[in-house]
């Protein structure tokens, strides 16, 4: 039997405590320091929902087999039957009147304010105590019924039937037909005039599918995509002691400026280092870069957790 005198325990003892005050140091130095991300987490897993791609011009589609709709900027949210949840999975803190009267299946949709309202829509959805006077202005817009089974075509007619009259917050989406793809851009002109984002394209026939869905189509004026901040460029001229422009990563890793779309107070305090923005642009150059890059907002209803995600709101 080994024994140990009380000076080797006391020594064993602070040379424990030792160890453990060095490996929390060393922790919260690496916090501090960026080395290591504090990890956020949703408080529901993210829901399988159908993601849209772009619209392609060259592509040959039959327009006849098309829904078209206003695509709307908004923020995507999900009505899984018992709570309204972000594409994250994150809870939406909504007033309990406001979803009192939605139905125990699951509804896609945008949180909406109107043409141009997306900042405010976002800092709604941010509110960690809903206020009802934000809440009476917003409407869930519903563009699908994932459960409700068959093609889109179905899909829709049952949300039209079921959802009519269900809520005052519950607004299904209206959808149309065109007779041709000259019809469709001369509706994209007039929406787009009045402040829409653009159109939404939905084969008749397509099953509710998880993920990018090449039978769901946005076309707009112009693409979006993100990138994450990761410098400032002082400007000179008439932007001298403020900031000319940012300089982004996109997920690809590609590298660029972004010097237009910057209002007076955004020059004067830019997107921070990290943060994850939206940015339209006309093509790609012969690099593979955009074209004709432009700021476009701050994703504030993403965190750094998210920044691989492509900035299509889902729609």
């Amino acid at each position: 039997m080994t024994h140990t005198s009380p000076l080797q325990d006391l020594t064993f003892h602070r040379f424990i405590r030792f160890r453990f005050f060095k490996q929390r140091l060393l922790l919260l130095s690496l916090l501090i320091f960026g080395c290591l991300a504090p990890v956020t987490y949703a408080q529901n897993s993210p829901p399988s929902i159908q993601l849209a791609t772009e619209f392609d011009a060259q592509q040959e589609i039959n327009i006849h087999d098309f829904l078209s709709s206003e695509k709307l900027d908004g923020v995507r949210g999900y009505w899984n039957g018992q709570a309204l949840l972000t594409r994250q999975g994150n809870l939406i803190a909504a007033p309990t009147w406001f979803i009192a009267n939605f139905p125990n299946y699951p509804l896609d949709g945008e949180l909406w304010l109107g043409r141009g309202q997306f900042e405010a829509m976002s800092s709604i959805v941010r509110q960690t105590s809903a206020k009802d006077d934000d809440w009476r202005k917003v409407r869930f817009m519903v563009f699908d019924v994932p459960k409700a089974g068959g093609d889109f075509q179905h899909r829709y007619q049952f949300a039209l039937t079921e959802l009519s009259g269900k809520s005052h917050y519950l607004e299904v989406i209206a959808q149309f037909q065109v007779d041709s793809l000259e019809a469709l851009y001369q509706k994209l002109d007039s929406l787009v005039a009045k402040g829409a984002e653009g159109l939404m394209l939905h084969r008749s026939s397509a099953m509710y599918v998880s993920g990018r869905n090449p039978n769901l189509m946005k076309l707009k004026p112009y693409y979006d995509a993100e990138a994450t901040v990761i410098g400032h460029i002082p400007g000179k001229g008439q932007f001298a002691g403020q900031m000319g422009a940012i300089r982004v990563q996109t997920p690809d890793c590609l590298i660029f400026n972004i010097g237009t779309g910057f209002n007076l107070a955004e020059r004067q305090h830019p997107p921070a280092v990290g943060a994850i923005i939206t940015y339209k642009y006309l093509g790609l150059t012969v690099n593979g870069l955009p074209r004709f890059a432009s700021f476009l907002r701050v994703r504030i209803d993403l965190d750094e957790s998210n920044k691989v995600i492509s900035s299509q709101e889902g729609n």
